[in-house]
């Protein structure tokens, strides 16, 4: 049984917890790419270049062999969701690479979300080994071992390993990463285990050097290594909160004089530090042992001098005791990891997220019909990038987005690229019918209830949101279709983006407090008939790759516009009307636009109608009302 893990106060400042994913819905039934919540299954070889998409959700339930000459890359943000067992594993054989590109906000994250452990990462080398050539390995008769001491099987960058390893016999483990004559080619940095049956990281030999080590709680030896490894250590902090682990550092067989530089183990509950069988050694520097009964432990009866400790010969008798050597807020990046919960599938009942935890948008999120979605203030949710990373609220659903001007709600991602947004989907009349299908993910919308209400926003930035499927299907910080009058939106940011800010098709909702700021399209845009008013807008533009601060096509159904301000650095165009779209304007000001109104498709003046006067495309249009220091909770 999976031991609990303690609460960790005298290193974080808070308790790490498992990473789990919010599932809102027991319906196993859906099919299809599209459908929200579907998960890719991650099985069999790969023969040829992989890169995984770190929006999708991935599951492992068997084994996953990356073959020679392929190289499977794992982007920043990658969840894999594993099965249990010792048949669940990714192994990396001899001539393939495997390329994990976490980031310290963004890493990548494997491991089962209930109990059970599984087999964790085996790569598989063509460096020298006392094993010798193609060698088998202890598990599933993998073939490792060469002369190719520099070899590389790539490269693994911020990557946290839960709930790994399990021994099948006395000889006999997975581990969390098993190294099997892995060369100095391959680069590992940032790397964690939370959890397991086994080992955190096992060398069989090879040259590999790694950095930057955190392990937690496991069954056995946190770092291990046999058959003659000689690569560094740098870096590496171990914790043993519970009873029934082996050690923090077990070595074996043949001494080829490993570095190990830096090395923090602090345990709770005693037990051995460093135990060295046979002949095994390593020269150490840096080394900080607390709470051990056993500091070293030569169970073989190997001399002293095959380890070397801050230049000195070893010593059982020394406890090696310490201030730490390697600064536990170096994996403050675990922590915030093991804290975040992921938000994907369906919800179909009432989910309140809660303010103090770090959320992460994986997929799409759909809200569906008779469901609510409450978002308090203070709530932050970092973004996948791509189009199929999004909130969808279905015909029917509600949400609630509680933000307050000192305690925002904040959606988007950490990295460069941007994300589908907010979609909501309502009851109200539109010029495409009713139970239209949306351009985006063949969302249904549209009806007759011109008062339906799909919930509130309050005081929410979105940033980098927005993208372009192709010339008529796009994704906007907020899609607004057919929702209707009831809904209420006020005090909302839009930062940056790939398309436009909020757009509405059709529908007769309203908004107020509106600020836009460097998107690559509209800042407002509506089209199907919408008919609702928006009141005191901020438009910012400081770079030239955008469209317009307005873009309006389709049947004027006249929406009201009151308070608009847009001012550019960079020219472009201010307004611009499609068809025989049109609107009431009160309180316009453009500063900085090369064209102020555009009539594109050669539309009636009168359909626009400012400050109580027809649209000119002559006219400098500089109202007394100003709307900019409206927004100053945006800063």
């Amino acid at each position: 049984m999976k031991k609990a893990i303690k609460n960790l106060s005298i290193l974080f400042s808070a308790t790490i917890l498992s990473m789990t994913a919010i599932s809102c819905s027991n319906d196993d039934d859906s099919t299809g790419d599209d459908d929200p919540g579907v998960e890719t299954e991650l099985t069999g070889s790969i023969t040829e270049n992989l890169t995984l998409d770190a929006s999708t959700a991935y599951t492992l339930n068997g084994a996953l062999s990356v073959e020679s000459g392929a190289v499977l890359t794992i982007p920043a943000g990658t969840r894999i969701n594993t099965g249990t067992g010792t048949g669940v594993l990714i192994a990396v054989q001899k001539g393939a690479d495997i390329v994990i590109q976490g980031t310290s906000s963004n890493p990548v994250v494997m491991g089962p979300q209930g109990d059970g452990v599984w087999g964790g990462l085996v790569i598989l080398g063509d460096a020298t080994t006392t094993a010798g050539i193609d060698a088998e390995a202890e598990v599933n008769s993998f073939l490792y071992g060469g002369t190719n001491d520099s070899d590389s099987s790539g490269s693994i960058e911020y990557l946290i390993i839960k709930d790994s390893g399990a021994q099948i016999n006395p000889e006999s483990q997975y581990n969390g990463l098993s190294l099997y004559a892995v060369g100095s080619g391959t680069t590992i940095n940032n790397v964690a285990f939370l959890g397991g049956q086994d080992d955190g990281v096992e060398f069989f030999g090879g040259t590999v050097s790694a950095s930057n080590i955190y392990v937690e709680n496991l069954e056995d030896d946190a770092v291990d290594w046999t058959e003659g490894w000689n690569g560094t250590l740098t870096n590496t902090y171990v914790l043993h909160d519970i009873e029934g682990f082996s050690t923090a550092i077990e070595a074996d067989g043949t001494n080829a004089n490993p570095t190990i530089n830096n090395f923090t183990a602090v345990s709770t509950t005693g037990g051995i530090a460093l135990q060295f069988k046979k002949q095994s050694g390593a020269t150490i520097t840096g080394l900080s042992l607390n709470g051990y009964e056993t500091s070293l432990d030569f169970v073989d009866g190997g001399a002293t001098s095959n380890v070397t400790i801050d230049g000195l010969e070893s010593d059982p008798n020394m406890t090696y005791t310490g201030p730490a050597t390697v600064n536990i807020s170096d994996f403050q990046w675990v922590q915030d990891a093991a804290n975040q919960e992921i938000l994907s599938g369906q919800i179909t009942n009432t989910l309140t997220l809660d303010p103090a935890i770090s959320y992460r948008l994986s997929g799409i999120l759909s809200v569906e019909e008779g469901a609510k979605l409450v978002i308090p203030a203070g709530t932050n949710i970092v973004t996948a990038t791509g189009t199929d990373v999004y909130i969808a609220v279905q015909k029917g659903g509600d949400i609630e987005i509680q933000g307050e001007a000192g305690n925002p709600v904040v959606m988007g991602p950490d990295t460069a690229g941007t994300w589908g947004g907010i979609v909501i989907l309502g009851d109200a009349t539109t010029t495409a019918g009713i139970n239209a299908e949306a351009e985006v993910g063949s969302l249904i919308y549209g009806g007759t209830n011109d008062s339906d209400s799909s919930g509130s926003i309050e005081y929410l930035i979105i940033k980098q949101s927005g993208a372009q499927i192709n010339p008529e299907s796009q994704y906007n910080g907020l899609s607004l279709y057919a929702v209707g009058s009831g809904t209420t939106i006020e005090n909302i940011a839009f930062i940056g983006g790939a398309d436009d800010g909020v757009e509405f098709f059709g529908g007769t909702v309203s908004a107020t407090n509106i600020y836009v700021e460097d998107l690559e399209d509209d800042a407002v845009d509506w089209t199907e008939g919408w008919n609702g008013t928006i009141s005191n807008i901020f438009v910012k533009h400081t770079n030239s790759n955008f469209s317009t601060a307005i873009e309006a096509d389709g049947t004027n159904a006249n929406p009201s516009i009151n308070n608009f301000t847009a001012v550019s650095t960079a020219g472009g165009i201010g307004l611009q009307f499609k068809k025989q779209s049109g609107a009431t304007i009160t309180g316009l000001t453009l500063i900085g636009y090369a064209t102020n109104v555009d009539m594109v498709d050669g539309g009636d003046l009168s359909n626009v109608q400012i400050d109580g006067a027809d649209a000119s495309t002559t006219t400098t249009y500089s109202s007394s009302t100003t709307v900019e220091t409206d927004f100053s909770w945006v800063e």
